[in-house]
């Protein structure tokens, strides 16, 4: 059970406790500040009855007791309700709630212990702890609190207990926090304990209220703010309008607070509970996916990525002039550069997606100072794609880490496993993914339109000829007749890996491949060995290195779907991306609330089977929860042209989905609710609220206007 807000992570058992030894406990910007949570009675264990989540930042468990030893005798199984309720913003709340329903008086104690070992959380996920500096540990009578600091030279962590609007006196002994209880029947007990979170110079405080009054707290109203923002549908497939719904809140979990001078901007996280971090790929991609929903996250993620942007070589970073992060963590080993993650710049797409995310936010806010302000960091990434992304001088992107710590694959596909020949060995070399040509192809051609809008033609007419160039070096090195399909990359020879991935799909959503080649991509795409009946899987089921459980060797992952569905429908294939989005919506509905997760196992769908967890997945995961947004933008065939003021709409609905509602559609300062309804084949809309005139229909896959501006 995870509950997060922030920079903060609490993951425990369903009971509410954190075991020892284990990866779960409570974690503040990449260190673990309580590695062991335990609530007894008398030492005696509670034993759980439910628990859940109320919101991403909240939780409540409920706790009976078994039978407790007492001086005046056992207190009978059952006759004890325990309930502890938490909420996290920055600190946690905790509320501590016991009732006494037996019909006899009670008296015992309950004893909180409370551990600390500061673990780095890569060391906590791989097992292999190493303890360097020094924690300490001291009480305070008045006020009750517990105080641990942990300092290695001129790194610390802290963790500070309060206890508050307690009904007895609580003391610290023998590592645990106690409070002695007498209770008649029906008689209720309550703490708080106020969790501070620090750094050794500033503190994370935990909200005030109790979790009655939750929401009233400062995270709470950000939620309620968040969600009346945000675009929402209604529609008569109930699963698909459940996993939207989700999707929302799940985005919401993860937004990163970035405080400005006069407002507050949010940048999504990656995912929890490993990657409550800055990441520039995950960041940008869920970006994009947001881009109807949250168009402001773009601006966040323009803002952050490109304040960090490298400036000089740092090989142990893997960083390059003009390179887009990777990663970034605050953690022990990133602190004394054990790990190259202060930032670590190893991906060779961020600085590519930055551009395409540049111009997706000028076009659904209208905002032209976006495209002043972010020029320069633009400027230095179109550097940096031809002189570092072109690693050899032969027109296309390659990867390869310098640094002993680097990732062996930079492109969103990162296992060191995952690129490989046909014959199931891993490709070595610089390596030249296919997709990474498309994005190129596709921030050349949407930076060619930002400076036209500027005022710089020469620079525009000089991109549109370089992605001319790489759109005919790109198909006649990549394409195999034989196959009719792409190669997934060439090595580090320029040999043609031939490994039939989903990678290919990628360059559909990039526009990098001929008309007459789609219909190919999009056939082998959808075949059997691909498409699993729950997505399409990352590497086709007759490969010799398949493995449906693997992490990127044959499982499905949501958002990869989502852009290939994108893919398919710019190149008119509306039926095939409807079906896509169906298979993996479908697949959504059987996780638990909805929740889609980072990944899944990419076993065959068939009358009897349903989707398979893929161990260790994250949930919420930011890009996952958005892949739902593009199927819907997929399906509709949205393009917000904010600067026009005009929203482009190609519509086709399937049999599954044949009506739909949204609100709150906000493109630049317009706003509209759009009625979609399937009629004898067509799909029709009708604007509820906004200007009609300002919706257009376009086709969204030639941009031929359908009806007369």
């Amino acid at each position: 059970m995870a509950i997060n807000q922030g920079h903060s992570v609490l993951l425990t058992d369903p009971d509410g406790q954190i075991p020892f030894p284990s990866n779960k406990g409570l974690y503040f910007f990449d260190t673990r500040l309580i590695s062991s949570w335990t609530i007894c009675a008398n030492g005696t264990p509670w034993r759980l009855l439910n628990s859940g989540n109320l919101f991403f930042y909240a939780s409540r468990i409920f706790l009976t007791n078994s039978a407790v030893a007492t001086e005046q005798g056992k207190i009978a199984p059952n006759t004890l309700q325990l309930g502890v309720s938490r909420s996290i913003d920055g600190g946690v709340h905790e509320d501590i709630d016991v009732v006494n329903h037996g019909s006899e008086p009670v008296r015992f104690n309950l004893e909180i212990k409370i551990e600390s070992d500061f673990a780095d959380l890569f060391e906590v996920k791989s097992g292999n702890i190493v303890r360097r500096g020094r924690i300490t540990t001291e009480w305070s009578k008045s006020p009750s609190a517990l105080r641990s600091i942990y300092r290695e030279k001129d790194f610390c962590r802290e963790l500070r207990v309060l206890i508050k609007r307690s009904n007895s006196a609580a003391v610290y002994a023998n590592g645990r926090i106690s409070f002695e209880l007498r209770l008649q029947p029906r008689q209720e007990w309550h703490a708080c304990l106020l969790y501070e979170l620090g750094d050794g110079k500033a503190r994370a405080k935990a909200p005030d209220q109790c979790i009655a009054d939750i929401r009233q707290s400062t995270v709470g109203q950000r939620l309620e703010n968040w969600e009346k923002t945000v675009l929402k549908i209604q529609t008569t497939n109930e699963e698909f309008r459940r996993l939207f719904d989700q999707a929302i809140k799940d985005v919401a979990s993860l937004r990163l607070p970035i405080e400005r001078a006069n407002h507050l901007d949010f940048i999504p996280a990656a995912g929890v509970p490993w990657f409550v971090a800055l990441f520039g790929r995950d960041s940008l991609i869920a970006s994009l996916q947001n881009a109807l929903v949250y168009p402001d996250f773009a601006r966040g993620a323009l803002e952050v990525l490109g304040a960090r942007q490298a400036t000089t070589r740092d090989d142990f970073r893997d960083a390059e002039p003009g390179k887009i992060l990777h990663e970034l963590r605050f953690g022990e080993l990133a602190h004394f550069n054990l790990v190259p993650h202060a930032p670590y710049y190893g991906s060779a797409d961020a600085t590519v997606l930055y551009l395409i995310v540049l111009h997706s936010a000028w076009r659904c806010t209208g905002d032209r100072t976006l495209l002043e302000r972010h020029l320069p960091t633009a400027r230095r990434c179109l550097d940096w794609i031809d002189d570092f992304g072109d690693r050899d001088g032969d027109g296309f992107q390659e990867y390869q880490t310098r640094s002993p710590a680097g990732y062996e694959n930079q492109g969103w596909k990162d296992a060191g496993d995952a690129v490989i020949d046909v014959d199931g060995s891993l490709v070595k070399g610089p390596k030249a993914l296919c997709e990474l040509q498309g994005y190129v192809y596709d921030a050349w051609q949407k930076m060619a339109e930002i400076f036209d809008e500027l005022g710089s033609m020469e620079d525009a007419q000089h991109l549109r000829v370089k992605a001319q160039a790489l759109f005919d070096r790109f198909n006649q090195a990549f394409w195999d007749e034989g196959s009719g399909f792409y190669a997934y990359a060439l090595d580090g020879d320029k040999r043609k890996v031939l490994s039939v991935a989903s990678n290919p799909g990628h360059c559909l959503w990039s526009g990098i491949v001929p008309v007459d080649r789609a219909q190919s991509v999009v056939r082998r795409l959808m075949a059997q060995d691909m498409s699993s009946g729950w997505g399409i899987r990352t590497l086709s089921a007759e490969h010799p290195a398949f493995n449906p459980l693997s992490y990127q060797n044959g499982s499905v992952w949501p958002h990869d779907n989502s852009l290939i569905a994108m893919g398919f429908r710019r190149y008119g294939f509306a039926a095939e991306a409807a079906s896509v989005a169906f298979d993996v919506a479908r697949a959504g509905s059987y996780f638990a609330q909805y929740q889609m997760p980072e990944l899944y196992a990419g076993l065959q769908r068939d009358a009897i089977s349903f989707p398979v967890q893929y161990l260790g997945a994250n949930v919420p995961q930011a890009w996952a929860a958005g892949s739902t947004f593009l199927f819907l933008q997929a399906m509709l065939g949205i393009q917000p042209n904010a600067p026009e003021q005009r929203l482009y709409v190609d519509p086709v609905l399937p049999e599954w989905l044949p009506e739909i509602t949204v609100t709150d559609l906000r493109v630049g300062e317009l706003q509209f609710d759009i009625r979609f309804r399937r009629e004898a084949g067509t799909t029709q809309w009708e604007v509820l609220r906004g200007g009609a005139s300002n919706v257009v229909g376009r086709s969204s896959s030639t941009g031929r206007y359908l009806h007369p501006d």
